[in-house]
């Protein structure tokens, strides 16, 4: 009796969280609230997941809308905006308001509408988006603003989705500050919070002392307060969001372990529960080498002669010796240790010289790794070519005439930039860490299985011995074609990512709808 009481009991649980999502999902409204998105404000891999997946997700009938702040670097002229709120206060806590307006920018196509957030002082006189000692008063108040443009009736969403620490304010003053809590639009409000990255703002907290020690649950200082700076909004979003995020499964279980958690892996651990791992998806339609403009021949994994015409004019275009059958390796990104790149500097001549591959190196970042680049290009001339300045529109020429891309990375929460190369046939050479390890599978000689080559341990035999691998493989051509085949039609597209997106989002609109937490020992994480 006691067994079958309990089954009816679990069955009316299903059949009731199944009604609930079927009634959530026909009238889903989502607020994504994040400090940079693409076209706007493109900084880094946040900017992105902003538009292509709030794109994804209107296509699945999710009224998504973007809140982000005007920076003086969007240009109104290709941007027209429609100002709909002329005047916001936004209060500080300390019986005083910022005046703001919002403006709204609807796009011809099927993007979501940006509401742009607009104040001269701490976005439209700021040449960049990042990197001012005052960033914490400049996102702080992007998050009060959000709550207050909510409560003006414009849109009210059902679901906020905020994005890395930018937004942590956010979650916090909806959780526990008097002005919101207690309102009766905002507390039906649920939250989504996706960490990007595992930054913590302009203070440091991995090394602040114990009078700088917060604990998440005193209320958040006023905005001018010198007390706010300490206040560790990556860490509040945590605590207090319905569901938390990262941008891959591997990530997730990587943010309960000191090397990677930033300080905060003992509050992973505790809420695990809530913590999810949605690889980043690519948007297809824009990186489809058959269709892409930017490329010097289109191509399919149908037709992968013609891809040859591309390596032929990487080659032209960095000043290497034309050879369509010498191995050319690319990497691509920024010149920094967390890209793994003093791996690369301690092997990178025995790659050139022993292993005989052409190298290209495109990207910006430190100055002791553009001078050795820079040097190493006048030593191995017609084999090494670099392009040490940030230019946007060299990366898809480069994986589209590339055979394999190194991507050696410390860590790496998402690894776009693998999914990317995958799509247009140049083979990664990988870190097995965060989003790489979930996008990039090791080839398997016996099964031929696998279109990537992958090593664990973060040390320069680890690399070269994925780097021997590659070349060794790559002489054998028949082999080779059908790895680029399989990477080139692997299903990374953002709409499955998408759709798990919308799965969260109503497990967070039913743990916020029933008051429910977590069970941080028996609740698992939805994706691998």
């Amino acid at each position: 009796m006691f067994v079958k009481r309990e089954y009816l009991k679990s069955t009316v649980y299903t059949l009731k969280r199944c009604i609930i999502r079927r009634v959530l999902s026909k009238k889903l409204k989502v607020l994504f609230v994040c400090a940079e998105v693409a076209p706007f404000s493109s900084v880094g891999g946040l900017s992105q997941v902003a538009h292509f997946l709030t794109r994804s997700l209107k296509k699945l009938g999710v009224d998504v809308r973007i809140f982000t702040p005007k920076y003086g670097l969007v240009d109104p002229s290709k941007y027209p905006t429609k100002t709909i709120i002329s005047s916001l206060k936004i209060p500080t806590g300390e019986g005083t308001n910022i005046d703001c307006a919002v403006e709204l920018y609807q796009p011809t196509k099927g993007d979501a509408p940006v509401y742009f957030l607009v104040n001269e002082e701490y976005y439209q006189k700021r040449a960049n988006v990042y990197n001012y000692n005052d960033d914490h008063i400049r996102f702080s108040l992007l998050s009060k603003a959000a709550l207050e443009f909510i409560k003006t009736g414009d849109f009210i969403p059902d679901l906020i989705h905020a994005n890395d620490w930018h937004t942590g304010y956010l979650i916090d003053f909806l959780k526990n500050d008097d002005n919101y809590k207690k309102d009766p639009t905002l507390k039906k409000i649920s939250t989504l919070l996706s960490i990007h990255n595992i930054y913590q703002g302009t203070f440091d907290f991995a090394n602040a002392n114990e009078m700088d020690f917060d604990d998440g649950k005193s209320q958040l200082a006023p905005i001018f307060s010198d007390k706010l700076i300490k206040q560790n909004s990556l860490k509040r979003g945590v605590m207090y969001a319905d569901i938390v995020n990262t941008v891959s499964q591997t990530y997730v279980q990587e943010l309960l372990n000191a090397e990677y958690g930033g300080g905060l892996e003992n509050l992973f651990r505790e809420l695990r529960g809530k913590l999810y791992g949605v690889l980043n998806g690519l948007d297809t339609t824009d990186f489809n080498p058959t269709a892409d403009e930017m490329i010097k021949q289109k191509f399919s994994s149908n037709s992968l002669n013609l891809r040859t015409a591309n390596k032929l004019d990487l080659q032209k275009r960095f000043n290497l010796k034309n050879d369509p059958e010498v191995p050319l390796i690319c990497y691509v990104g920024r010149l920094d240790l967390q890209k793994g790149l003093d791996l690369l500097v301690k092997e990178f001549e025995y790659i050139v010289q022993d292993l005989g591959v052409q190298f290209i190196i495109a990207g910006s970042g430190e100055q002791n790794f553009v001078e050795f680049f820079s040097k190493m290009e006048k030593k191995y001339p017609g084999q090494v070519g670099t392009h040490l300045i940030r230019d946007f529109s060299l990366p898809r020429k480069v994986l589209a005439g590339s055979d394999m891309i190194l991507i050696p990375s410390k860590y790496e929460p998402g690894g776009i930039i693998a999914i990317e190369a995958l799509r247009y046939g140049c083979i990664p050479i990988a870190h097995a860490t965060g989003g790489l390890a979930d996008s990039v599978i090791d080839y398997d000689p016996k099964s031929g299985t696998g279109y990537g080559f992958t090593f664990k341990s973060f040390v320069p035999e680890g690399l070269l011995t994925a780097v021997v691998r590659a070349i060794e493989t790559y002489k054998n051509l028949p082999s080779w074609k059908k790895m680029i085949r399989r990477a080139m039609v692997a299903d990374f597209s953002w709409r499955k990512s998408a759709q798990k997106y919308i799965d969260l989002y109503q497990k967070a609109q039913e743990l916020h709808t029933n008051n429910l937490s977590p069970n941080t020992s028996t609740d698992r994480p939805l994706y691998s």
